[in-house]
């Protein structure tokens, strides 16, 4: 079992802030699955804006966290990391269901599971808890790709 700080998770993600949404790694077991720590706070930048008088945290980042998440497990599993050479994609989000709200001072878990890896597309299964109870999941489909100039 593999676990990651901070530093370790900025060594192979190519994200940063604002856009890092992965604070730890709590376990992943590389080819298999991952559990990822967001913890949420008020000095996110969306809360500005979503909503002023009762901070949710937008459904869009919920699914960018379990997406990094799902990044992470694949880049372990292949012993790589991010470079310049190639990104990471979204080729596909399927069942997406949000179920309860992410707030300021939730700290988000993202259990992400690999469903099938096959010609370069990853699959996975995602979840989002909150004090263990759901508050989001979805089909992920990634793939890495080399950047085009």
């Amino acid at each position: 079992m593999i676990n990651l700080n901070i530093h370790k998770v900025l060594e192979i993600l190519p994200h940063r802030y604002p856009f890092l949404l992965i604070d730890r790694v709590l376990s992943c077991d590389s080819g298999k699955n991952i559990v990822a720590l967001k913890n949420v706070t008020i000095n996110e930048p969306f809360f500005n804006g979503h909503f002023p008088a009762f901070p949710v945290m937008p459904g869009v980042m919920i699914i960018e966290s379990m997406a990094q998440a799902a990044a992470l497990l694949s880049f372990i599993s292949m012993n790589a990391k991010s470079d310049d050479q190639s990104v990471y994609y979204f080729v596909g989000i399927d069942k997406a269901r949000f179920k309860k709200p992410v707030t300021a001072g939730d700290t988000m878990h993202l259990h992400v599971t690999l469903d099938r890896h096959l010609k370069g597309i990853w699959k996975f299964s995602a979840k989002a808890t909150v004090e263990d109870h759901l508050v989001a999941e979805a089909q992920l489909m990634c793939a890495v790709k080399a950047m085009e100039k």
